[in-house]
């Protein structure tokens, strides 16, 4: 067959596409519409290592470079100060200057740096701060706003930034000095199980896609059917039909093509618009990888071809109108268990061999044994579909239509099912990773949420102005209680011995008895105690025999490093070293965890104790208390905390915490997961509604014979639930089934064998929502006049 004969015939298929009436043109725009869901979805997934790449690009040439020491001030040298807060569950970060010369570089994204007392902020945080909403954050940030910052400083356009000029940065508070922005740190390689995560999910979300794809250049067949039977009344023979049929489904996948370009175009436009699970990106971060790009461009057209001719395999198509169907035979189930056993031949030989400890796995093996399962399960639904379909029968009007109608043709309903069955399995199996792995990626931090939720700390000058500080943590709005403690260090008082190059040191708190309770377990406490409290080496605390040689009861010790070292500032002339003798009444207790989760250990006085207007460098901290009744009892004491100090510290206390490349890659799947099941839900309703079509002529009849519309909705419902239906029990089983074994790989074991329920739940919802979206376009088509013909 020459190439010239292909080209005529797929062009008069495609012409018959495009000028074969409305029915002809309504299942052209059919296809193009699934096949360009279909290629949209697939430009975004190849879309996002552009994405990530150009954050991460924009993330470090806007870091304060460090790879050179700078020493001293210098015409463009400048003090930096990192800070973040948090503001109702989204974090706000944001960069503090201070220039030492003339010439300060412009941080990136703006035209030069602000001046003091100002800010620049990033679009989406003017936004916030100028709204209703932003009034308790513009109080935590007390400059003025006269600039913006660009792309080039921000890594996404919905990230809440600011970068501020301020003159209290020194070299006691700052985090470092810089001459130029930019640089990069080395990337730490992904832990095997993420790998694992990775590969599986990809696989996952991007299988219901080509299925997808596949089912929408079938859309319509049987009006095609009958189309070819007449091509055979003028002369065509059953090759030229078949080739004819092909131009066809490539006529409406090339227009898909269009389609999905357009829709990535459009959803690239407005990229910046929407943020799902805190990702979002700029226009020119959503670029397809050029290869893959190709790729897809590519293989979108020519699958349409491939599966036409696939779908035509079994039909014998006559002149005179007549589309007669070869003998029926039953579907063969041996060649898609052979599927399934493939994949499994694949992956259980790698059971047992990823260990955490790996920075590597067989990623071509773990994908290809992943996407074998999955397309075995894919085909055994139109098996399992027809084999169980056959043995209903009894039943009410709406029952027996719709089981009569899948016994006829189980096929176009298991296809429109199969991208459900896919993308379920794989959320099943995906699902038993995270909470498999979960515990590996996430520590428990200790921290105690029922005493405290969170923890402020700020420097102060003289005790008196530390407490003045936790007087005011306490009275802010929301806070119903608070732990309050002035801190410092004491010495062991007297010269150095022999081999030692300071003098041993410990923490002092002071503070009332309801608050050293915190710390350590005290049998009693009045005003005037005093006790030692040791941690007997417990999270890496020192032995307490060197507690102790600095601090015991009855000893002397030094209120400020007697030894400080020769780089330290020094005190003035004649100054002598305050001292103070800690009781020898002192009793010693053991450390208790604090809210925080530490061990802590040295010294706890009550006030009337000690006189803390001696203290070193004194330190406030408070942990506080939250009333649940006010809504934003902790944006409150962060605007304390604030207007208290703007270098000082405050963090939220949680049980537990996740390691930031888990998070990253969690985050990434269910942003996948999300637009993965939207596509499933969106190809089922057009698969739903492309069967209505072809069947308007039947429906008409129906409704002209008595038949109650009702009866055909309810009918429409279980066309719907049935396949749906057989396909989540498919998909439960062979997704815990494929979840096992890939936990088997790194010796995991199954948390939680119910973990398909959230699945089977959304299953239903489709159910539900398909048929109660399909409902308006069946009214239309069952009225009388859907019987008209020309």
């Amino acid at each position: 067959m020459s190439l010239a004969t292909w080209a005529r015939d797929l062009a008069l298929g495609a012409r018959f596409a495009v000028t074969g009436g409305r029915p002809g043109l309504l299942r052209t725009l059919l296809t193009a519409t699934g096949v360009g869901f279909g290629v949209a979805l697939l430009l975004t997934a190849v879309s996002l290592p552009s994405m990530t790449f150009q954050r991460e690009v924009r993330e470090s040439q806007r870091a304060v470079d460090g790879s050179e020491l700078i020493e001293a001030p210098r015409p463009d040298s400048f003090l930096h100060l990192g800070r973040s807060t948090v503001y109702r569950d989204d974090v706000v970060t944001g960069l503090l200057v201070r220039p030492e010369g003339d010439a300060p570089p412009a941080p990136p994204g703006t035209a030069e740096l602000p001046a003091l007392g100002e800010m620049a902020v990033s679009p989406a945080l003017r936004e916030l701060l100028d709204s209703p909403e932003g009034a308790l954050l513009k109080e935590r940030l007390p400059y003025k706003v006269t600039g913006t910052i660009g792309q080039a400083g921000l890594i996404g356009p919905a990230e809440l930034r600011y970068v501020a000029q301020v003159d209290f940065l020194t070299t006691d508070n700052f985090d470092g000095r810089g001459t130029r922005y930019g640089w990069s740190v080395p990337e730490e390689p992904l832990n095997a199980f993420l790998i694992l995560l990775v590969v599986v999910a990809c696989v996952v979300l991007l299988l219901p896609v080509l299925v997808f794809i596949a089912t929408a250049v079938r859309f319509g067949g049987e009006q095609r059917d009958r189309r070819l039977a007449a091509l055979r009344l003028v002369g065509a023979d059953t090759a030229m039909t078949r080739r004819i049929a092909a131009g066809e489904s490539l006529a409406g996948a090339l227009l898909g093509l269009l389609v999905g370009l357009g829709l990535f175009a459009a959803a690239r436009q407005f990229a910046g618009s929407f943020t799902i699970w805190d990702v979002n990106a700029y226009p020119s971060d959503v670029v397809p990888m050029p290869a893959l790009a190709a790729l897809v461009l590519v293989a979108v057209p020519v699958s349409s071809v491939v599966v036409t001719l696939f779908a035509l395999r079994g039909v014998v198509i006559e002149p005179l109108g007549v589309v007669r169907v070869s003998t029926p035979r039953r579907r063969r189930v041996w060649w898609r268990l052979l599927l399934l056993a493939a994949g499994a031949a694949l992956l259980v030989p790698l059971m047992g061999k990823i260990s955490v400890t790996q920075t590597s796995v067989d990623t071509v093996g773990i994908a290809a044994g992943t996407t074998l399962a999955l397309i075995g399960l894919t085909t055994l639904l139109p098996w399992l579909v027809e084999a169980c379909v056959k043995r209903l029968h009894a039943g009410p009007v709406a029952w027996q239509l719709a089981v009569r109608r899948l016994q006829l043709s189980s096929g176009t309903a298991a296809r429109a099912v199969s991208g459900i069955v896919v993308a379920a399995t794989g959320a099943i199996a995906l699902q038993m990773l995270f909470q498999a792995m979960e515990s590996d990626f996430t520590e428990f931090t200790g921290q105690d949420t029922s005493r405290a939720q969170i923890a402020v700390g700020a420097h102060a000058r003289t005790a008196d102005e530390a407490r003045g500080i936790i007087s005011r943590v306490e009275r802010t709005e929301g806070v119903t209680g608070a732990i309050g403690i002035v801190r410092s260090n004491v010495w062991r008082s007297g010269p150095l011995k022999e081999g030692e190059e300071f003098a041993p040191m410990a923490s002092l708190r002071v503070g009332d008895c309801a608050s050293l309770r915190e710390y350590a377990t005290l049998p009693s406490c009045t005003d005037g105690d005093v006790f030692v409290f040791l941690a007997h080496g417990a999270q890496g605390s020192p032995d307490d025999s060197r507690v102790t040689s600095a601090a015991r009861p009855g000893a002397v010790v030094a209120l400020r490093d007697p030894h400080p070292h020769p780089s330290a500032p020094k005190p003035p002339a004649g100054t002598k070293v305050p001292q103070w003798r800690i009781p020898a009444g002192a009793r010693i207790v053991d450390s208790r965890p604090d809210p925080t989760g530490m061990y802590e250990y040295g010294v706890l006085a009550t006030p009337s104790a000690i006189d803390a207007g001696l203290l070193d460098e004194p330190y406030a901290q408070a942990m506080v208390r939250l009333d649940p009744a006010v809504p934003d009892a902790a944006e409150h004491v962060r605007n304390t905390a604030a207007d208290i100090d703007p270098t000082s510290w405050v963090r939220t206390l949680q049980d537990i915490e996740r390691d930031a490349a888990f998070s990253s890659v969690r985050t990434g799947i269910l942003v996948g997961s999300t637009l993965t099941m939207l596509l499933v839900a969106a190809s089922l309703l057009v698969a739903t509604l492309e069967q209505l079509r072809d069947r308007k002529r039947l429906l008409s009849s129906l409704v002209a014979f008595g038949t109650r519309r009702s009866t055909l909705s309810w009918s429409v419902l279980w066309q719907t639930a049935i396949p749906i239906a057989l396909g989540l029990v498919l998909a439960v089983a062979g997704g815990l089934g494929l979840g096992m074994v890939l936990l088997k790989m790194g010796g995991q074991r199954v948390q939680d064998w119910w973990v398909f329920l959230p699945v089977a739940g959304i299953g239903l919802g489709l159910i539900a929502a398909v048929t109660l979206l399909s409902m308006p376009v069946l009214w239309r088509l069952m009225r009388a006049d859907g019987l008209r013909t020309e």
